[in-house]
């Protein structure tokens, strides 16, 4: 019996069939587009029974080579750029291809969990699972709340099939390598320390200080944990918020980073004023273009993800960057 993964060689996706193999789990169908090359770095260390392109997926479907081999879906596979400026493909690819794969988990008693995202709340300040919280601010947030909105309507009949979807937050954690400028501030402040001595961060917008804009920042390990759950509880359904509960500073992310790699150097933790002084912290100006279309402050409203039964803490920067920066470390020693 097998379990689909879409978008299997990106992000997320790639940690979830880790941890699936983890568990001993190795019937495991990877979905995903490699056209960028690249991705398959985040396959090569994993256990799959069997590798499909996207584009190709459906037509599969269509023609009964799963039979009722398929025990869940797990639809991590979009397209995750903020910046992109075309709709119809970003529809195309993160709306209607969703509708196709839900469909056909509800046609035949499939779990379905997918990865929707904290996008769909564009500027507000209020983050719980609510329509009138929603306004996102460009098309990728629009595409993944309108595949909300049909899952709503969906989860209204009550259907005997788990739909689950999670909005994550600002998910951060190791195989992003790949996502280039989309990958976490984690990341970039990670290079940036290395190569530079330093690590660069916005200046003040939407009221914040240079670096206090703040997010809901969350490891990958939790967002692993919060679907391997749902896929032991397949009668729990909803859209729930996936962050920690707990805002904090891209200042923070940034000392937690520099401070892990100053600690596997044998080298004193900085305070912040220290960092500035020393220069390690440089604010540079902040882009026209993501006016308007930038959250300075997430923080998940957590008590859905709760209420179905997620006990779990969740790793705060300090912890889960640091652990982030280790296991960076530790590869490239390897």
């Amino acid at each position: 019996m097998a379990v689909i993964v879409t978008g299997a060689a990106g992000f997320i996706g790639s940690n979830l069939v880790k941890a699936l193999n983890a568990r001993g789990q190795g019937d495991i169908v990877a979905v995903d587009n490699l056209s960028r090359a690249e991705k398959v770095a985040n396959l090569a260390d994993l256990e799959i029974v069997d590798f499909i392109d996207k584009r190709d997926l459906a037509a599969r479907l269509s023609a009964g080579d799963f039979g009722s081999k398929v025990t869940a879906v797990l639809h991590q596979g979009a397209c995750s750029d903020t910046m992109e400026t075309d709709g119809r493909y970003m529809m195309q690819n993160n709306y209607e291809y969703s509708l196709m794969l839900m469909r056909w988990c509800l046609a035949r008693g499939v779990p379905f969990i997918y990865a929707s995202s904290a996008s769909v709340y564009g500027a507000g300040r209020v983050f719980s699972e609510s329509r009138e919280h929603e306004a996102p601010l460009n098309v990728y947030g629009y595409s993944k709340f309108l595949f909300d909105q049909a899952v709503r309507r969906v989860l209204a009949a009550r259907p005997a099939t788990q739909v689950a979807g999670f909005r994550y937050f600002n998910v951060y954690g190791p195989r992003e390598a790949h996502k280039g400028r989309m990958a976490s501030v984690a990341f970039h402040f990670y290079n940036q320390y290395l190569a530079e001595g330093r690590v660069r961060l916005f200046e003040g917008s939407g009221g914040y200080g240079p670096g206090e804009q703040v997010r809901d920042f969350i490891s990958v390990e939790d967002v692993v944990r919060v679907n391997l759950f749902f896929l032991d509880h397949p009668a729990a359904s909803g859209i729930f918020n996936v962050g920690t509960g707990r805002a904090q500073t891209f200042n923070d992310v940034a000392l937690a980073t520099v401070n892990a790699i100053r600690q596997s150097r044998g080298e004193k933790a900085l305070t912040l004023a220290e960092m500035r002084a020393a220069k390690a912290i440089e604010y540079i100006p902040f882009p026209a273009q993501l006016v308007g279309k930038y959250q300075s402050y997430t923080q998940a409203d957590v008590g859905a993800l709760r209420a179905a039964g997620y006990a779990e803490g969740f790793l705060g920067v300090e912890e889960g960057v640091g652990r982030y920066v280790a296991s960076r470390i530790a590869a490239s020693k390897a």
